[in-house]
């Protein structure tokens, strides 16, 4: 199920959710907050990141047709441990904390929801998993094959940072090749 269609479920069906635009290099979530919206994004990207010891450390490049939010601080109330903040001027669905709980009781929402929700999780896991086991070289080459658009779209620090190394390191993997 893609993004388009749960907003079209949303909106003919329930009225219930909100197109918002945000300029570039506007943070929707800040790093200590309670997450009360979730954002589906129509057009534009998203960055998660955190800092850790004065550095930006990037979590996760979010693009069209993709969902975030600070998952656990959205369903259980706590604060975000990272940032969500738009890199691009960007369209996002947004689905308030409040009106996802209303939702969860409709099984057309849950069974339109579902899938958006596994494949994020999953997304997440094969992260997690590739940096344990996998090298720098090896992450970088997972991105060019899993996500290549990246590369041409974010500054080369955003994306060493989100491959775990310094854009020293991500200058000397690409020459490399």
């Amino acid at each position: 199920m893609h993004i388009p269609d749960l907003h079209s479920f949303l909106k003919t069906v329930l009225h219930l959710s909100s197109e918002v635009i945000y300029p570039a290099k506007t943070i929707l979530l800040e790093e200590g907050k309670v997450s009360d919206k979730m954002f589906l994004v129509k057009n534009g990207a998203l960055r998660v990141f955190f800092y850790q010891d004065g550095k930006e450390l990037t979590l996760d490049f979010i693009t069209e047709n993709q969902a975030v939010s600070s998952f656990d601080s959205f369903l259980n109330g706590i604060p975000s441990d990272f940032v969500i903040e738009t890199l691009e001027s960007t369209t996002v669905y947004e689905l308030h904390n409040d009106t996802f709980h209303k939702l969860m009781e409709n099984q057309e929402f849950q069974h339109t929801f579902h899938p958006l929700f596994y494949k994020r999780f999953s997304e997440i896991n094969k992260r997690l998993i590739s940096f344990i086991k996998d090298s720098p070289q090896q992450r970088y080459e997972q991105l060019i094959k899993n996500r290549p658009e990246l590369l041409l779209r974010f500054p080369q620090h955003y994306i060493a940072s989100y491959l775990g190394i310094t854009s020293v390191s991500l200058s000397r993997i690409r020459n490399r090749r």
